[in-house]
């Protein structure tokens, strides 16, 4: 979605999704993920880290699954489908919090963008969401392939909003992508220490 909001937007507010918008993944959820692919749990856990980079950087699903469970994957191989069904609703558990935050921020009329290190398959899940709406701008680090923290992904933000770094502000759980931003002159906020404006 590239469409401004109406009015003009001088300041910008830009949400991670991954443990910001949504929750943490649930253990039950990873564990019956390791399950579909027959690994015992540290196996797979090592396997859908070490890769999920790459992943998040526009691997195709089959590779990634692929090199997770150690075997090779056609695309079709109904194992994938089922493997990325489980993986999208491990974080599709959203944080109301957060996403009550960002509404009363849209209501309010900031100008707001998603900016999420994700996969092909969670980035169409998440724009298919009615609460993304609230984003003028979504960004995923699959379709940019750039992954937070590298540099390059915040100047690709900053083109997307036509904005000045100082007029952007960056929230994240992760300290590294919250490093990376401030060092690319948007003021950084690490999540959930974040003193964010409330609606007037």
């Amino acid at each position: 979605m590239t469409g401004r909001p109406s009015g003009a937007v001088r300041d910008w507010l830009v949400f991670d999704y991954g443990q910001v918008i949504s929750l943490p993944q649930p253990p039950a959820a990873v564990a019956a993920m390791a399950e579909l692919a027959g690994l015992p749990q540290a196996t797979f856990d090592e396997g859908y880290w070490r890769h999920r980079d790459a992943y998040d950087a526009g691997w195709p699903a089959d590779r990634y699954w692929s090199h997770v469970v150690g075997r090779p994957l056609p695309a079709d191989d109904p194992l994938v489908a089922e493997l990325d069904r489980a993986d999208i609703a491990s974080w599709s558990q959203l944080n109301p919090r957060t996403v009550e935050l960002v509404t009363d921020l849209a209501a309010d009329g900031h100008g707001l963008a998603l900016l999420s290190n994700a996969p092909a398959s969670i980035a169409t899940a998440i724009d298919a969401a009615d609460w993304a709406g609230v984003f003028h701008h979504r960004l995923f680090s699959c379709r940019l392939a750039l992954i937070k923290p590298d540099p390059a992904i915040f100047a690709a933000l900053l083109h997307r909003l036509g904005a000045p770094a100082h007029r952007v502000t960056f929230v994240d759980d992760r300290p590294e992508n919250v490093q990376a931003a401030a060092e690319a002159g948007l003021t950084a906020l690490r999540y959930p220490d974040v003193p964010l404006p409330t609606r007037r």
